[in-house]
């Protein structure tokens, strides 16, 4: 075994791989810059440990960056690794998972450094949809190097010591780290979203891993299937009670009750995450207006209502979704748009953004409306209207223009309550309900919130060979 396989970056990649299964690539490897009296200084590996092994039996190629070799720092050698690790990755159909730890460019290779880091920037591009890309933040990340997480699927960060920023916190006009730590885990999770998962670095390893067997290997070889155990016909009793919070929900409908939500933290009006149904996973998008914890307590209500920031959390989780093949589930339960003015800056472009990343989806998509699905924000969460498959309602759902009684007010204003009321009853049932909606074929079947598991497995299964011909383009604009 080479020394850098027994340094912190190589032991980093052994917890997260099957036991013995690393294969180390260009372990000897050094720097060939010599200025600066660069050649007196040894570079084990350059400052990066690449390779490829096995999780849970799957192929995956990981770098590891190494603190102990000047810092971690980014030079030529250490970035024409990484981008090895890309073409064999890109060769084989298989995962990439950077595990970073680094003081940024190395200043004693200058130009050199910035072209290598451009050349990982590239490598990453070109990677996007065809392979999945993971990466882990350990230590710092900063400069340059933030966009490299930024470039990647998924994002996993280490709460206490890691830090992640473009500009550190204290080069912020008006901002110092103490006031806002805009480095760390939690402002990267929670307000700029980055980052999908925090944790410990054991809990990270263990989430990269569940993570990785839930994915297809690439967007061509599907390898995110498991044999089903579960009931396929398995009714979900008081599943209508879990209407507010849909990560309680989603886990009662999945295969084995098992359902990873990805950015969690950010925008949790909207939950984004992966469940299997019938073996199959499955990509999930649904909103959310009541959140429990795991005592049963309820810790934070939502407005229903569709965020910017929700959003766009779930057209960018919809896009990586239909690259990778993954058919995606949503369940509606969204009254209109968040009315404040900090929302009202980019609700529309985000809006849109979500409209086009569903209706330009050629996956098996199904919606369940759940609750409300009133508006134009009902018409953006996977509709009949931009492309849904399948539509199911719940029974007591509402669907349609607004709700009855404000529709009531406006139709009659001039009206006393009573004739309000009665207004607003007829309303409901003539535009408002599912069945309404159902008898204009905007809902394919009306269902009870119990036998949902069983209806939404039954779609995917019919749709399991679905065909959706678009006319040829190089790519959207919105």
């Amino acid at each position: 075994m080479s020394n850098t396989a027994q340094s912190l970056a190589g032991k980093r990649i052994a917890s997260l791989l099957d036991e013995n299964s690393f294969v180390e690539i260009g372990g000897y490897v050094t720097a060939r810059s010599t200025d600066f009296n660069m050649q007196q200084t040894e570079t084990p590996g350059d400052g990066v440990v690449t390779g490829y092994g096995l999780i849970d039996g799957r192929l995956v190629y990981v770098y590891s960056q190494d603190p102990s070799v000047l810092g971690g720092t980014i030079g030529e050698m250490h970035a024409k690794k990484i981008a090895g690790i890309y073409d064999m990755a890109l060769n084989m159909g298989a995962p990439v998972i950077g595990l970073l730890d680094c003081a940024g460019l190395r200043l004693q290779e200058a130009t050199d450094a910035l072209n290598a880091f451009g050349e990982i920037y590239r490598k990453q591009a070109l990677a996007s949809g065809i392979v999945p890309q993971i990466t882990a933040v350990f230590g710092r990340c900063g400069g340059g190097l933030a966009l490299v997480p930024g470039l990647t699927d998924f994002t996993f960060m280490e709460g206490s010591k890691a830090e992640l920023f473009v500009n550190a916190p204290n080069a912020l006009d008006g901002n110092v780290k103490e006031k806002c730590d805009t480095s760390s885990a939690q402002f990267q999770s929670e307000e700029a979203g980055l980052v999908d998962f925090v944790g410990t670095e054991e809990e990270i390893m263990a989430q990269i891993r569940e993570l990785v067997c839930m994915l297809p290997a690439n967007n061509e070889d599907d390898l995110s299937y498991e044999e089903c155990t579960d009931d396929l016909n398995r009714a979900c009793a008081d599943l209508a009670n879990a209407a507010g919070d849909t990560t309680i929900l989603l886990s009662n409908i999945a295969d084995d009750n098992h359902f990873v939500e990805v950015k969690a933290a950010y925008a949790p009006s909207m939950v984004t995450g992966f469940l299997r149904l019938n073996g199959t996973t499955v990509g999930a998008v649904a909103n959310r207006t009541e959140a429990y914890d795991e005592e049963g307590t309820l810790k934070e209500s939502y407005d229903c209502a569709l965020c910017a920031c929700g959003a766009t959390k779930a057209a960018e989780f919809v896009n990586f979704c239909d690259a990778f093949e993954i058919p995606v589930l949503s369940l509606t339960n969204v009254a209109g748009f968040k009315a404040t003015k900090c929302s009202e800056k980019r609700i529309a472009k985000a809006a849109a953004k979500l409209t086009a990343a569903f209706t330009n989806a050629t996956v098996p998509k199904v919606n369940v409306i759940i609750g409300k699905a009133f508006g134009s924000a009902y018409v953006a969460m996977n509709s009949k209207a931009i492309g849904a498959d399948v539509t199911f309602a719940w029974s007591q759902a509402q669907i349609g223009m607004m709700d009855a009684q404000l529709a009531a007010k406006i139709m009659y204003a001039d009206e006393d309550a009573k004739v309000i009321n009665e207004k607003a009853a007829e309303y409901a049932a003539l535009q408002s309900s599912a069945m309404a909606a159902a008898k204009r074929g905007y809902v394919d079947n009306i269902i009870e919130a119990e036998d949902t598991r069983k209806y939404v497995i039954g779609a995917f299964e019919m749709l399991f060979t679905k065909r959706d011909d678009r006319p040829a383009k190089k790519h959207g604009t919105i």
